[in-house]
């Protein structure tokens, strides 16, 4: 198995895991075919929440849900934003993905969990994600930081960020 990614956000955002805030699962082609049949025009036109949930199926909900939701509280094998195209003679195809997910913080290697997702349902996409957001956890400090520009540094203490993915939670050095 892929790896999987526990949610390490805010403890208050758990309180809308909730039965109705959890993802559509979208198994096949027909799956989101009725998906975007049933999803208001207007919201097409943005990006929408997604998980990769353990099974390997993606989840999507509005742009505006937190991944913990999305994911009914349970670990993912990727997390982001994505957005869709409708191309008259070849159907949907994904024209925008990402690993922006600052509860679950996935390194981009999550790219292979989603293009197989994606693969799964029969939707065209990109090579990897079109939006790639790097995540570190202070070895100091413990906080959370966004890597920009390849600058690794840590933006709370300004110690130096470990070049490979650790964000699952641990405690700060003393």
């Amino acid at each position: 198995m892929e790896r999987s990614y526990e949610y390490v956000g805010p403890g208050d955002l758990l309180r809308l895991v909730r039965p109705e805030a959890v993802g559509e699962v979208v198994e096949s082609i027909a799956d989101f075919t009725a998906w975007v049949a049933r999803t208001p025009s207007v919201e097409l036109d943005e990006p929408f929440t997604y998980v990769v949930d353990l099974s390997g199926y993606i989840r999507l909900a509005a742009r505006r849900s937190e991944h913990v939701a999305c994911a009914a509280g349970q670990r993912v094998m990727a997390a982001g934003e994505i957005a869709f195209d409708k191309r008259s003679s070849e159907g949907w195809t994904v024209s925008r993905v990402s690993n922006q997910s600052t509860g679950y913080c996935p390194d981009l290697s999550s790219w292979d969990a989603v293009a197989s997702a994606l693969d799964r349902i029969g939707l065209s996409h990109p090579p990897a994600f079109t939006e790639q957001v790097v995540f570190r956890r202070c070895p100091a400090c413990a906080e959370l930081n966004v890597v920009k520009d390849g600058f690794f540094a840590c933006a709370f203490c300004d110690s130096d960020l470990p070049p490979s993915w650790n964000v699952a939670t641990i405690a700060p050095q003393t």
